[in-house]
């Protein structure tokens, strides 16, 4: 391999991890924002009526939804107590897997940012912006078909994605026992994952657009 193929060779790799890493950071931060979007839950206590569910008033039950979001993003939190709820031994485990998805999520934010953040300088110093268009149009693609099968068939959509996720059924939660689940409806739950599908659909298409921007100058 002569010198110039190295170069070549080089080159991609280093666009290909950037390109990596930056559709990781967006990804990462979409989901970051929709887990921590507390205005959606107070929305839904009102559009989903879910105080008719519990046995809670709103004040309580936001204090529980506080109490809960804190143990999930804090590494440091080592135990979830509710306040007002009782939980089974089951349901603990289950925030526990799910806080560890939290702190993945925020690790692979804070590993690919900057990486990212270096990867757009290399591009506008070298004039090569245009080169994210094609592929977060491809990306554009992939939340508009899980979307898709996510309105034409929620419960499935949920159950896989549990599949997908937990190797285990804690996060079958009974009512009697960890009534927590009534203030959480699958429903509320759906609204998570359409302002997630809304969040990435926005930056991918930011990311276009900045592409197609830098051929006009």
């Amino acid at each position: 391999m002569d010198f110039l193929s190295m170069m070549r060779s080089k080159l991609r790799l280093r666009e290909t991890l950037g390109l990596i890493c930056l559709f990781l950071t967006i990804v990462a931060l979409s989901i970051a924002i929709t887990i921590n979007f507390r205005p959606l839950y107070l929305f839904d206590i009102q559009h989903l009526n879910i105080l008719k569910d519990v046995e809670v008033d709103r004040v309580t039950l936001i204090k529980n939804y506080d109490h809960l979001m804190m143990y999930l993003n804090n590494p440091f939190e080592k135990t979830l107590v509710f306040p007002d709820f009782p939980m089974s031994d089951s349901a603990a485990f289950h925030f526990y897997e799910v806080k560890k998805l939290f702190l993945l999520c925020y690790g692979v934010l804070l590993v690919t940012l900057l990486p990212s953040v270096l990867y757009l300088k290399y591009l506008v110093k070298n004039q090569r912006l245009w080169t994210l268009i094609r592929p977060f149009q491809w990306g554009m693609f992939l939340p508009v078909l899980f979307g898709f099968f996510m309105l034409i068939g929620f419960d499935q959509f949920f159950i896989a994605f549990h599949g997908l996720f937990f190797n285990n059924d804690a996060w079958l939660f009974n009512p009697l026992t960890d009534p927590i689940i009534n203030a959480l409806p699958e429903a509320y739950f759906m609204h998570c994952f359409i302002l997630f599908f809304i969040l990435l659909e926005g930056l991918f298409l930011i990311v276009i657009l900045i592409g197609k921007r830098s051929l006009k100058k």
